[in-house]
């Protein structure tokens, strides 16, 4: 093999930029084709492209991770990227799926590569062994949310006092440069935790991401006006201004 080459897909920028910087300085080898921000856009570069690596965010809008790699049955050898070591390490105790947890941490990407290195050269898992290690992830992946506790206060800085925010008072919450704005019924507010981890701490029955800077609370959400190029905007009760929806989390709404 001349070179090894692979694609990321991630809903993160980021998060993109910095393993394709990580994946250059410990592998310069390797050829990264463009990036996919979701599942579909993953597939639609792979059979463009057609890596031998994939590295996939299990948490994407649309098409998951899991998903794609389905989809993808056994073509490329798989590296999920996860927030959640705890049972990342469980789903994959056999070793045949590697992966990398948030933030990537530069000595277990070294391993991973040299891991893959090593890879390249046998057989790709795919098959009955393939879907026992996806079903497995998946298993974990529900348990997790089945368990969970979201969060129910959400703490902020109003004049010279420390506000508690019932969660379920939160219309929606925006990235403001290194704060987030909480909107809710009674005023607004900066908080120092950011959109990332507020989405991963409230509960994706009742609060979604519209943008990678939006999460809107879903009772408020009274209209949803489709715009061009897949995306949309969000009218909430009782406010004049509108909330963007991109294209990558219109899913939301496709039934609304």
């Amino acid at each position: 093999m001349r070179h090894a080459t692979g694609l990321i897909a991630d809903d993160e920028p980021l998060l993109r930029e910095r393993l394709r910087a990580h994946l250059t300085a410990l592998w310069p080898e390797l050829v990264l084709t463009d990036d996919a921000r979701n599942g579909l856009e993953a597939l639609a570069l792979f059979e463009q492209h057609r890596p031998h690596i994939v590295f996939l965010d299990i948490h994407m809008p649309g098409l998951s991770g899991i998903d794609t790699a389905r989809a993808l049955n056994g073509h490329a050898h798989l590296v999920f990227v996860t927030a959640y070591e705890q049972y990342a390490l469980q789903a994959f105790e056999q070793g045949a799926i590697d992966y990398l947890v948030k933030p990537i941490d530069s000595a277990r990407l070294a391993h991973t590569v040299e891991r893959l290195k090593r890879q390249l050269a046998g057989p790709i898992a795919e098959g009955a062994a393939l879907d026992l290690m996806l079903d497995r992830l998946a298993r974990r992946l529900e348990q997790r949310v089945q368990s969970k506790s979201w969060l129910q206060w959400i703490k902020a800085s109003v004049g010279n006092s420390v506000r508690l925010i019932p969660v379920e008072q939160v219309q929606f919450l925006r990235a403001d440069d290194k704060y987030t704005l909480v909107v809710w019924d009674e005023g607004e507010a900066l908080i120092r935790k950011s959109i990332r981890e507020l989405a991963e701490q409230l509960d994706p029955e009742r609060f979604v991401q519209t943008h990678r800077s939006v999460i809107v609370n879903l009772r408020c959400v009274i209209e949803v006006i489709r715009g061009v190029n897949e995306t949309a905007e969000l009218h909430l009760r009782g406010r004049s201004e509108t909330l963007p929806v991109s294209r990558n989390y219109l899913c939301h709404f496709r039934q609304m």
